[in-house]
């Protein structure tokens, strides 16, 4: 088993929760959730993250999709899609990242569309 790019799991040597920006072999590059500093995690060292540690993290909940009505969400999705479809996990994980933390911050935060 491998994990995709933009997957949340948890680095079981520490027990940080971490999203996977890359890999190569038995090795996975990781970051926290939002950005920040990369680290490496050898691949037996991870799990997939639960929908509870996702949600107490405060990232996106399993299922959940951007909110119908929200042009901000429409746009973000669309450029997410165009950078996955460029092949490039950097800048695919970025733009999840970004349309991430827009639905947390306006629909996770009572704001909303």
């Amino acid at each position: 088993m491998t994990y995709r790019v933009g997957a949340f799991v948890v680095d079981t040597r520490e027990g940080r929760i971490a999203q996977v920006i890359g890999g190569a072999g038995s090795r996975v590059t990781l970051r926290r959730p939002g950005g920040g500093l990369e680290w490496e995690a050898p691949f037996g060292s991870l799990r997939l993250a639960t929908r509870a540690e996702r949600e107490d993290a405060g990232l996106w909940p399993a299922g959940a999709r951007p909110m119908y009505g929200c042009a901000e969400c429409a746009q973000l999705k669309d450029a997410y899609n165009e950078t996955a479809a460029g092949g490039d996990p950097y800048t695919t994980g970025e733009a999840l990242v970004v349309l991430r933390r827009h639905w947390r911050m306006v629909h996770m935060a009572g704001g909303g569309a």
